[in-house]
């Protein structure tokens, strides 16, 4: 039996969510006692370095598109198969979200989506995953045969493991490459920091005003090395690109640290960011529902406190060098 992990490729290698999906498929492959096998797709320069995170086997599946879930699905099903792998594991971003589902009912296998923890296997083989909008925890027993987990970004640090991975051209079958979507171009963002994969994340809302008062909030995430996001109305108005979008019904987050500045902390907007490990909020509104949720909190002007913060930011950043 086999562990199989699938990992897409973003411009050309895999990054952080596919490491942790590795890590992740390994410590449930010493769990039970078998191999970590990971499935990658399209062009990928970094597959050496996957046995580094745990693999024991990467199969390079390079004429098929992770832009096709249809195509994508009976690849990874057929991989499945040969491998003999009775637990598929998906990073929970995308791609995942859109094929999990399609493997699982292909094999008819039990899938629990969105995992933050290890399973257990004590006679049953229980997954731990949030709900509610990550306010509450569920203990999920998955009782079928094969299993299909997908585990949520930024839940556990990436781990170096050592060790070396067989790598293997995956032959697939010209039927398997059959579809009914024609994928007529494929656009990606380069030079921007993922805000799924973000252990730093700079963001802000209304309070700004308007697009043009955003460089300090520009200035702030370059300091730190950070990703920069919005509220939703920010972004539904124009101010800020969709893609920046935080929230229940944008982009869910987990940083180490989040910046709030000048956003109220509506409960769709907190749904998104709740898992922070750290929350800073800044708001010149003292009763802002933000504050609630923040570990710590700044009452003032973002105008005054955030240049102010970003002067204190570069003298830090150059003491310390």
């Amino acid at each position: 039996m086999a562990v199989l992990i699938y990992v897409d490729s973003v411009s050309g290698k895999v990054n952080k969510p596919g490491f942790e999906a590795i890590n992740y498929g390994k410590k449930i492959a010493d769990l039970k006692g078998d191999k970590a096998v990971v499935i990658v797709t399209g062009d990928c320069h970094n597959t050496a370095e996957l046995g580094n995170y745990g693999a024991s086997k990467v199969l390079h599946a390079k004429a098929v598109s992770s832009a096709d879930s249809g195509v994508l699905t009976k690849v990874i099903a057929k991989a499945a198969e040969q491998e003999n792998a009775d637990i598929i594991v998906f990073s929970h971003n995308l791609v995942g979200r859109a094929v999990a589902p399609r493997v699982a009912a292909r094999l008819n296998a039990g899938h629990v989506a969105g995992a933050i923890e290890t399973p257990t296997n004590n006679g049953a083989f229980t997954v731990k995953k949030a709900v509610f909008s990550g306010k509450a925890f569920a203990d999920v027993e998955i009782s079928s045969e094969k299993k299909v987990i997908s585990i949520l970004p930024n839940s556990s640090p990436v781990v170096s493991m050592g060790g070396d991975a067989e790598i293997i051209d995956f032959a697939v079958d010209a039927a398997l490459l059959n579809s009914k979507i024609k994928v007529k171009e494929v656009k990606t963002k380069d030079g921007e920091i993922s805000l799924r994969e973000a252990e730093l994340v700079v963001s802000a809302g209304r309070g700004l005003k308007g697009p043009e008062n955003w460089g300090m909030v520009e200035e702030m995430a370059k300091i730190l090395g950070a990703a920069t996001a919005c509220s939703r109305p920010v972004a539904d108005i124009g101010w800020r690109p969709h893609h920046e979008h935080v929230g229940q019904t944008g982009i869910a987050i987990a940083p180490d640290l989040y910046f709030a500045i000048g956003i109220s902390g509506a409960i769709q907007h907190l749904a998104g960011v709740n898992r922070s490990k750290t929350i800073v909020v800044i708001n010149k509104d003292a009763d802002a529902p933000f504050f609630k949720a923040a570990d710590y909190g700044i009452v003032g002007d973002a105008f005054e406190i955030v240049p102010k913060l970003n002067e204190a930011l570069k003298k830090f950043k150059a003491n310390a060098q």
